[in-house]
């Protein structure tokens, strides 16, 4: 699978979103099937990017284009295009590259941008929840929406913030015991979208009006605004510290000073954290940390670390809730560019509260241009069927006659979507909630289905609709079938037909040639006295391996040697000796002395098989291919329009 992606990605190349013009000019025609200019040029200029347009390019991208049409067409008039697994694997394409289609593209990037603005601040608030479950009934939502307008009042006219939080029947979030509503710097991304709107969009020092997430209603306090930190990686020392034990504190603090003192004198930070720290999570990596920013630790420790100039530097002891702290700075990175972080941040986008925000905006745009009409008096029929149907909310509506069925609901782009088309969705959904009336629940499903059908009916014409996206799922299609009948044809045929192989190796001899070749020794020494005590041990008739246990008796280090056949270019110390039989002088290199001990001079010879399998495997390929395309040329008919294709410039 991976061989197959990175085909296509060499194949397809970077996906073009300009439109292209339609044009009748014909460039090539193969059999029945005729390619235009504009479809050509795309492809050529896509894949031609920085290359000057000759007269001379443009023909030979021409013979290389012609011979992939040539295997497209073969692989359709095979079927393969109509198997189940291709069809399967181009629609599983087709999805992936029809996603920046169904978005409102221009409100992503605003949300992109927007986000990467504010990952440039960071933001102190307090908040103050009422709960209210997303699907809470209209009375429960006006209690909750009422209570939280109530706590905001009491702020503004004078009272404290913290005490209304924390006071009877304040902030219902159960942190608000230990933080009193107090969030602490947070930046793009941290909170929910609708939170984090509320706290860049409110005034250092105002309260927000109320705003709805899906954990109820809220009101919130910005005490702070700053410049972003980035991230930083650092390495700790911990000494925990017992709250329950008045003297935890006081020993802690005296044995995380002691620690200090020893790395005033010098002590390597990452031994004395393994030794000493109370993280057992960081101690065995010498108090390492992962990349952290804002957020992600608590208040006196992000502190201690951000205030931290240089990499290497040390902080002096502090106390947090966890215990006595010290912080060594590793590494630090900035707020990336616009253009680094652009993926990244809409990767978050696509994931977070912002997304639907760009599908709603695109559906309601489809709306206005589809033209979306309910029929009133249709939807009505439905209205009465749920209300008089006890079994509504457990099994879906009760069978309604089929001539009412056939009457038209829903109209988009003069495209019918009958009532039976609706009921029978309406059947299938998984919301019964009782604590809507029949009709609201009938809207609910009704809007749903409308929405559905818009990103169908929008998501059938994307081909129509942009060239574009025409061309690059051409080039898909294409593709797929390209690769799965080479893969046959060629590459995988040259690895399995072995016969084929061998008798292609047999006719091709002369073109995987050895040249002159010799046996040799090369002997590494220490220094010019261990290669002194190998030519005496040499002398003695010693063989290898008694040579060398006597020459590294007292270290492994005095002397090595390596045994191989080598044509002249594969080391560079062959061109420094005498291509003839015998022992080299001394060659000094960087200190240690080389000889090299030539035994004996091999002639040029071919190869063996297994000697050049892999070479001879891809000429065969080229073999394979070019018989293949041969026979291709000699058996579909095809015409190259030369000077339409030569008025490309």
């Amino acid at each position: 699978m991976k061989l197959k992606q990175i085909f296509l990605t060499l194949f397809i190349g970077a996906a073009s979103f300009s439109a292209i013009a339609q044009s009748s000019d014909i460039i090539l025609t193969v059999e029945d099937e005729k390619v235009t200019r504009e479809d050509f040029e795309s492809i050529f200029r896509k894949n031609n990017r920085d290359s000057v347009i000759t007269t001379a390019s443009l023909d030979e991208y021409m013979e290389l284009f012609v011979n992939f049409k040539l295997k497209v067409r073969e692989a359709i008039e095979l079927g393969l295009d109509s198997s189940s697994s291709f069809q399967r694997e181009l629609l599983g394409y087709r999805k992936q590259l029809a996603r920046p289609y169904l978005v409102d593209q221009a409100l992503l990037d605003e949300l992109i941008f927007e986000a990467y603005e504010r990952q440039q601040q960071e933001v102190r608030a307090s908040h103050i929840l009422i709960k209210c479950d997303d699907n809470a009934s209209p009375a429960d939502t006006l209690k909750a929406y009422n209570k939280i307008v109530e706590l905001r009042n009491r702020i503004v006219n004078g009272e404290d913030f913290e005490t209304v939080a924390t006071g009877k029947n304040g902030s219902q979030d159960p942190s608000v015991r230990d933080n009193k509503g107090d969030l602490g710097y947070f930046t793009a991304f941290q909170m929910v979208y609708p939170f984090e709107e509320a706290a860049f969009t409110t005034e250092v020092g105002d309260i927000s009006q109320p705003l709805r997430t899906r954990y109820g209603y809220h009101i919130l306090k910005v005490h702070d605004k700053r410049d972003a930190r980035g991230e930083i990686l650092a390495a700790h020392i911990m000494i925990r510290v017992d709250e329950n034990n008045p003297t935890s504190a006081q020993e802690g603090e005296q044995k995380i000073n002691e620690i200090y003192a020893l790395l005033q004198e010098g002590n390597d930070f990452a031994e004395l954290s393994t030794k000493y720290s109370d993280d057992p999570s960081t101690a065995k990596r010498g108090g390492e940390l992962p990349w952290f920013g804002t957020g992600k630790m608590v208040e006196e420790f992000e502190d201690a670390a951000f205030n931290l100039e240089k990499n290497g530097d040390i902080s002096q002891p502090f106390l947090s809730p966890y215990g006595w702290h010290i912080v060594k700075r590793i590494d630090y990175k900035a707020i990336p560019d616009f253009k680094t972080a652009k993926n990244d941040i809409k990767s978050k986008v696509s994931r977070d509260a912002r997304a639907e925000l760009t599908k709603s905006s695109f559906l309601n745009k489809l709306r206005a241009e589809y033209q979306v009409k309910v029929d009133d008096k249709c939807l009505k029929e439905i209205y009465k069927a749920a209300s008089a149907d006890s079994a509504f909310f457990g099994k879906g509506l009760a069978p309604i006659k089929s001539k009412t069925r056939a009457k038209t609901l829903l109209t988009i782009d003069g495209t019918v979507r009958t009532l039976g088309d609706f009921v029978d969705e309406l059947a299938q959904a998984k919301i019964r909630d009782k604590r809507l009336q029949s009709n609201e629940i009938v809207d609910q499903q009704l809007e749903a289905y409308i929405n559905d059908e818009l990103m169908a009916y929008e998501d059938s014409r994307l081909e129509e609709k942009y060239n574009d996206f025409r061309l690059l799922m051409n080039e898909y299609h294409d593709g797929i079938l390209l690769f799965e009948l080479t893969d046959e044809k060629v590459w995988s045929k040259a690895v399995k037909d072995t016969l084929g192989l061998q008798a292609f190796y047999e006719g091709h001899k002369d073109q995987f040639m050895w040249e002159e070749r010799a046996d040799v020794v090369i002997y590494t020494c220490k220094d010019a006295k261990v290669a002194k005590a190998l030519r005496k041990a040499m002398g003695k008739g010693l063989d290898l391996n008694a040579i060398n246990d006597q020459l590294n008796e007292t270290t492994r280090l005095n002397f090595s040697y390596e045994e191989d056949v080598l044509e002249k270019s594969d080391n560079p110390l062959l061109e420094k000796v005498d291509w003839k039989v015998g022992l080299s002088e001394n060659i000094d290199e960087n200190g240690q002395i080389i000889i090299v001990q030539i035994n004996e001079i091999k002639a040029a010879a071919p190869k063996t098989l297994d000697e050049a399998r892999g070479l001879i495997t891809a000429e065969y390929q080229n073999y394979l291919e070019a018989e293949w395309i041969k026979s291709l040329r000699s058996k579909y008919s095809f015409e190259v329009n030369a000077s339409v294709l030569h008025s490309i410039k």
